[in-house]
């Protein structure tokens, strides 16, 4: 059954039963019925499992498995508490019965075809005609990047790690907002418990082992999240662009509006809204660099900001009533409005830039 969902993102829309700005709806991933969309992005709120003030916290503590355990599975817990509509297992990449692997989406056609036909199916009963087929493929590119971005900027938040993934270690089943992934190698910072943990080959027999790599402080490990980031999302905007009809310039608009949304409105349902909205600032920030004074080993990644994401998150002062006014100008147009000339987002370029 498809939840609730505001316009092309993932982004739930406030629930129905109060006034003003309210928590999310049962699930991001499916669509509204029509009349259903709120008229702004709906900001986000704390949740009963506040962590308000808490400050960043290493992996230990955070809950990850042991010195030797991967990144990710305590924060995807985390998430699943605070938002039960997007389940993630840690798990290899399921196909059929509704999943589609991410290898599958960057490698065959069809596989993206269907992930988009979903999309395509919500925007018609949703606004009651036909999406144009390159919307459909942006809205659908939202939708994915959104969910599975912050398999890497959660662990980043929580636990002051970075997962390195790549689009064959997950899979997505859009009707039911599950996810799997499975963990592997990661950066941590030098006080993390696994820069203390013995070689892979003196671990105990029949214990995972997961490849883990110190990098000297919080500027490099931003810098190892932007690179994992687009590490993950060359192929699938690769994959993307013949359908979506988009450069390359705006395909990373979108993505970079996607990954902002997404730790953003998490950020709120933990309690720390504003710690979000200061590191993802940081995190895209104009200039932002490889490391604090010391060159990315990697030369192939000359870029001094943070290309290829478009610079800046796109923050604004944050609004003092339940006006339509958005908290964030988007750096990217779904078209949404297209299919409805009123649907259009509060927070598009279009309306926030005038």
């Amino acid at each position: 059954m498809g939840p609730t969902m505001s316009a092309s993102s993932t982004r739930p829309a406030p629930a129905p039963t109060a006034p003003g700005r309210t928590g999310p709806a049962a699930d991001p991933h499916g669509a509204a019925g029509p009349g259903a969309r709120p008229k702004a992005y709906p900001k986000p709120h704390p949740s009963t499992f506040s962590t308000a003030g808490r400050a960043p916290a290493p992996a230990g503590p955070a809950g990850a498995a042991g010195v030797t355990g991967p990144a990710g599975p305590a924060s995807y817990r985390r998430l699943g508490e605070v938002l039960p509509a997007l389940q993630v297992r840690c798990a290899p990449p399921r196909s059929g019965r509704g999943w589609l692997a991410g290898a599958d989406l960057v490698t065959r056609p069809a596989a993206l075809r269907e992930l988009i036909g979903y999309d395509a199916r919500q925007g018609l009963a949703r606004y009651g005609r036909p999406l144009r087929p390159d919307v459909a493929a942006g809205i659908g590119l939202h939708r994915f990047v959104w969910p599975v971005s912050l398999l890497f900027t959660l662990p980043w938040f929580l636990e002051r790690r970075v997962p390195l993934l790549g689009p064959g270690d997950i899979s997505v089943r859009r009707r039911t907002g599950e996810l799997t992934v499975r963990p592997g190698a990661f950066v941590h910072l030098p006080d993390d418990p696994a820069a203390m943990a013995p070689p892979a080959a003196a671990a105990a027999p029949g214990t995972p082992s997961y490849g883990a790599r110190t990098v000297p402080d919080e500027a490099a490990l931003a810098a190892e999240l932007r690179a994992a980031l687009a590490d993950f999302l060359t192929p699938v905007l690769a994959a993307f662009r013949p359908e979506a009809r988009r450069g390359p310039r705006t395909l990373w608009a979108m993505a970079t509006d996607a990954v902002v949304e997404g730790l953003w409105y998490v950020g709120g349902l933990l309690g720390e809204e504003e710690r979000a909205r200061t590191e993802l600032a940081a995190l895209f920030a104009p200039g932002a660099s490889g490391s604090s004074g010391t060159p990315d080993p990697r030369a192939a990644r000359p870029a001094p900001e943070c290309a290829p994401f478009t610079p800046g998150a796109g923050f604004t002062d944050p609004a003092s009533d339940v006006s339509e006014r958005s908290d964030r100008c988007r750096a990217s147009c779904c078209l949404v409005y297209t299919a409805r000339a009123e649907a259009m987002c509060a927070g598009c370029p279009r309306v926030m830039r005038g």
